[in-house]
């Protein structure tokens, strides 16, 4: 992908052979990777690597509420932290938390919210503070997604995971998973996100310009896309307590030699 320097743009967005300018076909997803208890001291964690954008999630709780009147006598509360590091965009950020940091807080939370059991935790809280360490289009759906995998990480109740990815219009063409330019300089965005256990829409947000028409098969788009996303999160998840299961085994078959 050639180097887009601040609001410096392309006349298009595709290359000669069709395909977007980092190489992806219209409805392929960036590389993603994803990793889970990657911070000994939370209670779970996660690190996400979606195309350029790298972000961090740390779980804690359930713990003591402060200040003490935000607690729920009948129910635990989820709190969201969503942090972009000063340098993970081309223009330095300032260290305190913006508008933007706070909406997609309270974003995230609303999302994962409904599918904790938190009136098993009344009096308590989770806390789950996001880390973007290099931001590159789809933050809010990628923190999204990484938010739910490190609380299953930390052994949270929960009815399922949340998968989110943004589709969109560039040049007249539906792309799935914008990437940073794309987002910017693209026609239209439109950040989605799904809850497994009853495949309903929790985070349906717009900006651009698109019909009713349009906006059907931008579902469609996404439904494919987000169950891809949802089966690197269960693989990752699997992968560590096959690891944990291999590493118990081991130590047993070393006992059993040392007798």
């Amino acid at each position: 992908m050639p180097l887009i320097i601040k609001d410096e743009y392309p006349e298009t967005l595709f290359r000669e052979d069709g395909k977007r300018l980092d190489g992806r076909d219209l409805n392929e997803l960036r590389p993603i990777k994803m990793e889970v208890g990657i911070v000994p001291n939370a209670d779970g964690s996660a690190y996400l690597e979606w195309g350029n954008n790298k972000i961090y999630a740390a779980v804690y709780g359930p713990r003591e509420v402060h200040p003490h009147h935000l607690s729920k006598p009948d129910k635990g509360i989820l709190r969201v932290f969503y942090r972009m590091a000063t340098f993970s965009v081309f223009d330095r950020k300032r260290p305190a938390p913006g508008r933007r940091e706070k909406e997609i807080s309270m974003i995230v939370a609303d999302c994962i919210e409904p599918l904790l059991f938190l009136e098993l935790y009344p009096g308590t809280s989770f806390e789950v503070f996001i880390e973007v360490m290099d931001a590159d289009g789809g933050t809010r759906c990628a923190s999204t997604t990484v938010a739910a995998l490190a609380l299953a990480d930390a052994g949270v109740p929960m009815k399922s995971l949340v998968s989110s990815v943004a589709v969109g219009k560039i040049d007249g063409k539906k792309v799935v998973d914008l990437s940073g330019i794309e987002d910017k300089a693209g026609d239209a965005d439109l950040p989605i996100a799904i809850t497994w256990y009853n495949e309903e829409i929790s985070l349906l947000q717009f900006d651009g310009d698109m019909n009713l028409d349009e906006m059907n098969e931008f579902l469609d788009l996404a439904k494919d896309a987000l169950k891809e996303i949802h089966q690197i999160q269960l693989n990752t998840l699997k992968s560590k307590y096959i690891k944990l299961q291999e590493e118990t085994l081991k130590q047993k078959d070393n006992k059993k030699g040392e007798k």
